[in-house]
């Protein structure tokens, strides 16, 4: 069975920057890309973005310009850059691969 973990979530300063990374058990980034995505309590999850197994990369609207996702050259650690954190309330992020879904890191934007 495939894991997923994240990491890197905290607590950030409003305006702050953050970067959470994902890496998986086995090398599935290179097949399927990987999705970001996030929860607030009491709300539906959403997706954040995506980058693709050509490294293409896709976001939400909310995400273009203040968020980006990259990965290393190996495709072991796939990365999202959060920067102005501000507008965010506290969430799990997820990432998401192959179907394959980490257990969550969880990001405060508080001062």
């Amino acid at each position: 069975q495939v894991h997923v973990v994240e990491s890197g979530g905290g607590l950030v300063q409003p305006g702050g920057s953050l970067t959470l990374s994902c890496v998986a058990s086995e090398n599935i980034f290179r097949l399927y890309g990987l999705g970001w995505h996030r929860q607030a309590p009491g709300k539906e999850r959403e997706w954040i973005g995506t980058i693709d197994s050509k490294g293409t990369t896709f976001y939400m609207n909310f995400a273009t310009g203040r968020f980006s996702i990259s990965r290393d050259n190996d495709w072991k650690t796939v990365y999202l850059q959060m920067n102005n954190l501000e507008r965010e309330g506290p969430a799990v992020y997820y990432c998401m691969s192959g179907g394959c879904w980490g257990r969550g890191t969880q990001v405060t934007v508080s001062s």
